[in-house]
């Protein structure tokens, strides 16, 4: 054996990623072989180099510092020691790159499990080698994503979690995605929020997650719009999976839902329909009348802001539109947001019409439950008409090779087959109530009792709830007058119906749907 006891070896370690390295002995193992390898030769191993990324990638930390290293000592041309040819490269492209480099630094390939050499027969053996190498790495990507999509298929989660859901082992299922509170919880509430309208902007629903300091967020301390977006447009928070790139459609998951897909379908429709114009953050806070309040000599939305006083900053409403006779005058803040406190006070019921309307919403919520064979039967009944209308389309694809119309019927099939997961989960649910009439409804109660209570909340999302559900329009505000008559939203409608009908039993107190005297004490119709 020729001398070596002068040469310098490094040696280089490689495993496919960082889980490896944290769960497995993969890179100290190949470094005591490398070790007794150069022991063996005579070589005196100078440094250690690692990587944790794929073979089949070129640039890679650990190879780049090597070669930097070996163009240092270049004077001294260094032995480079890997444990097995797949080291080195899965890839025999990525293979003859990196060999090459390694030999224009100065550096000599050797390893325990092969011969490098510079001949012919050598080069065959090493590049067959290589070329197996990378079919292995290939096969093992296939199997590995044939056994996903197959999982995927079975109604199985197969990416890492997102926010709100962990795995969890089940027996007879393996990993399955649960519920991560409090994240699964306030994921559901801005969920159901942007659904009902309680948002209306995916800002709105940006700052409510922000609301909570247990939230994640990006580099920048907030949370990112594009994450608000996946969020909102994830089956998965609907309980269903599917991956359309693995040609692998919607279907149930064996996870639980943290909406139905019926809201899931809501949010989309809100999405996808008419673009709303978003809400100012930055003074929103300060006026929560802004945006909700329009000027009754021209209808404008009045604006607002601070004015510099003498000594301070004072707050005040105003019309910002030329020509109008109130262009420009300014309506104190604690004026407008007095009167309009007054406003929800007359919204109040009286505690007799109350209590009725309730008893009266009960029936309702029984009666549901007691005819739910029929209403069972006409989902069924709209299920099947589905089903053959998804029959029609797909006879029409058989019979059709212009590839336009192919892509509407799919589209068309896909819609429907939406439909089918709401229908399905309407029976499903349809005479069996998540939650009692109290646990359900006991917010709304609360909201159509006494308004005013939740506007006197601190959270801007509580004021601006207010205004979406007790009116069904902007406010119309006249300055020194007060405001006009409100148009209610449904739910103050009918308890006002209610009024009107329980008139001759229950004194209508409380709910004026024709008048309210507001400023001034002038009745404005």
């Amino acid at each position: 054996m020729a001398d070596t006891s002068d040469k310098k070896a490094v040696i280089y370690c490689r495993v496919s990623d960082v889980k490896q390295t944290t769960r497995g002995d993969g890179l100290s193992s190949q470094a005591t072989r490398c070790r007794e390898y150069a022991k063996y030769k005579g070589y005196a191993v100078a440094e250690v180099f690692k990587d944790d990324m794929s073979g089949s990638l070129i640039n890679r930390p650990g190879m780049k510092e090597m070669l930097a290293y070996l163009r240092r000592h270049r004077s001294n041309p260094h032995v480079v020691i890997i444990d097995d040819i797949s080291r080195l490269a899965r890839g025999l492209e990525a293979h003859l790159q990196l060999r090459a480099a390694i030999a224009s630094a100065g550096g000599i390939l050797e390893s325990p499990s092969i011969e490098f050499g510079d001949d012919s027969d050598s080069k065959l053996v090493e590049n067959l080698l290589a070329s197996v190498s990378q079919h292995q790495r290939e096969k093992n990507g296939e199997q590995t994503k044939n056994r996903m999509r197959a999982r995927m298929m079975n109604g199985y989660w197969v990416w890492p979690p997102p926010i709100g859901y962990h795995f969890q082992r089940v027996n007879g299922h393996g990993k399955v995605l649960v519920r991560d509170e409090p994240f699964a919880s306030i994921i559901q509430e801005a969920l159901e929020g942007f659904a009902s309208g309680r948002f209306q902007i995916q800002a709105e629903v940006q700052r409510f997650l922000e609301s909570h300091p247990i939230y994640p967020r990006g580099s920048n301390g907030e949370v990112h719009c594009q994450r608000v977006t996946d969020l909102l447009t994830r089956s998965l928070y609907a309980g269903y999976v599917g991956a359309p790139d693995w040609d692998v459609s919607l279907r149930k998951g064996h996870h639980e839902g943290l909406i139905s897909f019926e809201t899931f379908q809501k949010i989309q429709e809100r999405i996808h329909g008419h673009a709303r114009v978003p809400a100012r953050k930055d003074i929103d806070e300060d006026f929560p009348l802004r945006g909700a309040v329009v000027c009754g000599d021209c209808d404008g939305v009045l604006t607002a802001g601070w004015t510099k006083g003498r000594s301070s900053h004072y707050p005040y409403y105003l019309c910002n539109h030329r020509g109008c006779v109130s262009y420009g005058k300014s309506i104190k803040r604690a004026v407008i947001e007095g009167q309009f406190e007054e406003l929800l006070h007359a919204l109040r019921p009286t505690e007799n019409l109350f209590h009725t309307a309730r008893k009266m919403f009960e029936d309702l919520w029984n009666h549901r439950f007691t005819s739910r064979e029929a209403r069972v039967h006409a989902l069924k009944t709209e299920l099947t008409k589905v089903d053959r209308q998804i029959e029609q389309f797909l006879d029409r694809i058989a019979d059709t090779e212009i590839a336009s119309v192919i892509a509407s019927y799919e589209k068309r099939i896909q819609k429907l087959e939406h439909q089918k997961i709401v229908l399905s989960e309407n029976i499903e649910k349809c005479g069996r109530p998540i939650r009692s009439f109290n646990e359900t409804l006991r917010t709304t109660f609360e909201f159509l009792e006494n308004p005013h209570k939740i506007w006197s909340s601190e959270r801007l999302e509580d004021k601006r709830m207010v205004l979406k559900l007790a009116f069904a329009d902007r406010l119309s505000y006249v300055r020194n007058v007060g405001f006009r008559t409100a148009n209610l939203a449904l739910p103050f409608k009918a308890l006002a119906d209610f009024s009107q009908g329980l008139e001759g039993m229950v004194r209508p107190a409380g709910v004026e749907p024709a008048t309210y005297r507001l400023g001034g004490g002038r009745s404005i119709h």
